[in-house]
């Protein structure tokens, strides 16, 4: 299935290998237990909304997902523009996403074949940091 980053009508197709890394990682609930002064045991249980997911895509290994340098420059273009909101469109569903600039660095990249002289065709393997808004 096709991974699309989307903004105003420019829409960047990212690698099919890309994995969500983090996926399994998220819970809907949300738990936080205390003491009271008295000792007493205070839990409090919500569920937990979409918004704040952590969405890392990243290559499963070094020979899958390259995506261009052209890919690379538009992401990091978008990262450059605070509060930036993106439409991911995943597995057929599609969520408003902005970059984790909590964790930085929100793009990693590694070329796969190293040149001084770097071109937009140049492959690269890219982790992109995202969250749900």
């Amino acid at each position: 299935m096709t991974i699309t980053l989307t903004d105003v009508g420019t829409t960047l197709t990212l690698s099919d290998d890309l994995r969500w890394a983090d996926e399994a990682e998220w819970a809907r609930v949300e738990q936080s237990v205390e003491r009271s002064v008295t000792g007493a045991l205070i839990v409090q249980v919500a569920d937990r909304t979409e918004a704040g997911r952590p969405i890392t895509l990243d290559p499963p290994d070094e020979q899958s997902a390259w995506m261009p340098r052209s890919t690379l420059t538009q992401l990091l273009a978008w990262a450059a523009v605070p509060g930036k909101q993106l439409t991911l469109s995943l597995r057929g569903t599609t969520r408003t996403v902005m970059f984790r600039h909590q964790d930085a660095p929100v793009i990693q990249q590694t070329p796969v074949f190293f040149f001084s002289d770097a071109a937009d065709t140049d492959q690269h393997l890219i982790t992109i940091r995202l969250m749900q808004v």
